[in-house]
């Protein structure tokens, strides 16, 4: 796996290099709602079927079949070190929830999302701890890691489940000069094809 500046370093060039890119973007209600794995399967649906690859042509996936999708794939176990193709896309993607997550900070100071973006480092979880969870924190994920960080009913994140700050909100990450986080992106798909 790359570091965060092997990927931000790569990027340009994969882009470049790329005939074309597509990146789903799932909220975290829709996530919550049908599961991370169900969801990231179907955003990488909605991706393949972005890049409508021709009749013919390999298409390649990390890890999984996709069971919904009409085009033909092959699943490719530890594809991001196998397949250049693979590790290519996992350079998109991760790169740009970074960038995401980065731009929302702001949004959501106590996290700290430009520091972690959002990944379970000790202060991150000490964040969750002191301010409850934000609304770009997945509730369905409250049953190992909050449980865990010992939050309950007396904690911030409330009696009833309630959340800091109002609603959830996803904004697109696509162009991130356009991030809007007070709009609600659910089951937003962006297809970037000549980015």
């Amino acid at each position: 796996m790359k570091s965060e500046v092997e990927r931000e370093e790569l990027y340009p060039a994969v882009i470049r290099a790329a005939s074309c890119v597509s990146v789903a973007v799932r909220s975290v209600r829709f996530i919550d709602t049908r599961g991370l794995h169900v969801s990231n399967l179907d955003a990488l649906a909605e991706c393949m079927r972005g890049v409508a690859p021709a009749a013919g042509v390999a298409c390649l996936v990390d890890g999984f079949r996709l069971p919904d999708c009409e085009i033909r794939h092959t699943a490719v176990v530890d594809g991001d070190a196998r397949s250049a193709a693979i590790a290519a896309a996992s350079v998109i993607a991760k790169v740009t929830r970074d960038r995401y997550m980065r731009r929302i900070a702001d949004t959501h100071p106590h996290w700290n999302f430009d520091g972690n973006v959002g990944y379970s480092t000790p202060e991150h979880r000490d964040a969750i701890r002191e301010h409850g969870i934000s609304p770009l924190h997945r509730r369905s994920f409250a049953s190992i890691a909050y449980t865990q960080l010992g939050l309950g009913e007396d904690t911030p994140l409330g009696s009833a489940g309630e959340v800091h700050g109002s609603s959830e909100r996803v904004a697109d990450v696509i162009d991130l000069d356009s991030v809007r986080p007070d709009e609600d992106a659910d089951d937003v798909e962006a297809v970037a094809g000549d980015s």
